[in-house]
């Protein structure tokens, strides 16, 4: 493996496979070749299980200003609004595009493919103004993105490639900037080197960080990971966005209630049928989610019930199954019918409104490396992101990345120095890596859950210390595999996520504390780690 180190080359090297990667490679692809590397499948990305849809506003009782004042308020103080007010005005544009250069097949008013985009409305939203496919809005985007993908013959896709680190300048020449990674192909069993101009990280959040998580299996955190060892900045990680309706059942508990039900009319109940949310918010069961959530596990403290429930049975039953067909179905798998029963919920970890530092076209502070999607923090979410917002920002970011990325960058070296496995050997210890994954996404939930304190974030700083180093050690030992990289990217997350939360001493948006219970002005600020500040890469 040493000595025959596989090396691509290509003009731009896009990470992950979901709505923000398969963007920017579409639109940079007539000037040179794409390559995309995804660790599983092309389709298994975030995107993918995205059910409400992108927020953009089309109707006429709405406004830009409107939807950049939503944004704002449910941002608790932190939202960037110069960036707000970009995403937010390029939005309509961008979904115009998706669904007329790409053909994504968002719902249209009375179903006439020449019809205005139907609307939905979600948390937060003073206005309908969520564009959508049914329930099933990112499998959409994913279908119509990946078919375009698939007939360019400027792009290149690699199933089953796992990033180990990114090619750093700094070990070439001892300047700053990225060009390209090392990857383990699964599927060769071996390691190869990608080298390009410009990186571009599109690999989604890390919910995965958490027992309990919405998101599908590859959302480790691994952009995040990368990044910060090159010496990129990272902000705002204690921001934990936790979706306040997971289906509650042994057979689907990773399954997300969109809250476009609520959106349509879905009310929250305590387990005696009482409306959890009459006296708690002005919006009511359409309250921004840091606040649904927190309800949510303050009830389930105090009554000793496992879930609440939303009611969707006070609604057009006809009118609930056609508009909610996927998660009508997986609730029927369960036993569980909607139009009659109200749907068991409960909180689990779902989108990171932090992640890798960024401007508005992707950039980060690294030479030649960009990052768009769930894993960039732009700005546009603040302390807490407003439903919807998430497509929004991939596509956003992945457009003004397609139009700054060719000046970005530099060629590559002329030589790159093969993989170096060193005196790595086969792993006989594998039970150690399934011991810490549990024991990380444990610590993470107990200590750095919904509602947190100064002795809960120690306990989980030091806890994941002892396991960092028993991973590392394990890294270096063996050769690499999947599972050990994900869970040297993991844990590498969990620690900033603590970092970041242990130095905001207030309570803001999703960062809710009990030693520190009140908002302050003068913590209105970024939490921002590298290397030099932050935990040991």
């Amino acid at each position: 493996m040493t000595a025959s180190t596989p090396i691509h080359h290509a003009r731009y090297l896009v990470l992950g496979s979901g709505l923000a990667g398969l963007y920017f490679a579409l639109e940079v692809a007539d000037r040179g070749p794409v390559v995309i590397l995804t660790k599983h499948r092309a389709e298994s990305s975030n995107t993918r299980w995205a059910q409400g849809g992108i927020s953009a506003v089309f109707s006429g009782d709405d406004s830009l200003e409107e939807h950049i004042e939503d944004t704002l308020a449910v941002g608790a103080g932190l939202c960037n609004r110069d960036m707000v007010t970009y995403a937010v005005q390029r939005g309509p544009g961008l979904v115009r595009r998706l669904a007329e250069r790409y053909g994504v097949r968002f719902d249209r008013v009375g179903g006439d493919e020449h019809a205005p985009f139907e609307l939905g409305r979600e948390g937060g939203h003073s206005r309908r103004r969520v564009v959508h496919h049914r329930d099933t809005t990112g499998h959409e985007i994913e279908r119509a993105l990946l078919a375009a993908a698939h007939a360019h013959p400027n792009i290149t896709i690699h199933e089953h490639h796992t990033v180990i680190d990114l090619l750093s300048w700094s070990k070439v020449d001892g300047s700053r900037g990225c060009f390209g990674v090392y990857a383990l192909n699964s599927a060769a069993d071996r390691v190869e080197a990608f080298v390009a101009p410009i990186t571009v990280l599109a690999t989604g959040g890390a919910g995965r960080v958490y027992r309990y998580t919405t998101n599908p299996a590859v959302a480790t955190g691994d952009g995040v990971a990368i990044a910060y060892r090159i010496g990129a900045a990272v902000a705002n990680l204690e921001f934990m966005q936790f979706h306040p309706t997971c289906l509650h059942h042994p057979d689907a508990n990773t399954f997300l209630i969109s809250e476009a039900l609520r959106g349509e009319g879905g009310i929250l109940r305590r387990a005696d049928g009482s409306d959890l949310m009459a006296e708690r918010h002005p919006m009511g069961s359409l309250a921004p989610r840091d606040v649904v959530a927190r309800e949510i596990d303050a009830e389930l403290k105090r009554s000793g019930e496992r879930c609440v429930f939303l009611d969707m049975t006070h609604l057009d039953p006809d009118y609930v199954v056609a508009r909610f067909p996927a998660i009508h179905a997986r609730c029927m798998s369960v036993g569980i019918d909607m139009r009659k029963d109200p749907i068991p919920v409960v909180p689990a970890a779902h989108y990171m409104c932090g992640g890798v530092v960024v401007d508005r076209h992707g950039r980060t502070e690294v030479p030649g490396l960009m990052a768009i999607g769930e894993v960039a923090m732009s700005g546009l979410h603040g302390a807490c992101r407003l439903a919807s917002n998430s497509l929004l920002e991939a596509v956003v970011l992945a457009d003004g990345a397609a139009q700054a990325c060719d000046d970005f960058g530099r060629g590559p070296p002329a030589q790159v120095h093969p993989w170096n496995e060193g005196a790595a050997r086969d792993s006989d210890e594998a039970v150690m890596v399934s011991a810490n994954w549990e024991e990380v996404r444990a610590a993470m939930w107990n200590f750095v859950g919904i509602v947190r304190s100064d002795k809960r974030l120690e306990r989980g700083r030091r806890r994941l210390d002892l396991i960092r180093e028993e991973i590392l050690e394990y890294y270096w030992k063996f050769r690499v595999t999947r599972d050990v990289l994900e869970l040297r990217n993991i844990s590498l997350v969990g620690s900033l996520i603590i970092e970041c939360a242990r130095q905001r001493k207030e309570s803001r948006g999703l960062h809710y504390t009990i030693d520190y219970p009140g908002l302050r002005d003068d913590q209105a600020h970024d939490t921002i780690l590298d290397k030099r500040s932050g935990p040991r890469a």
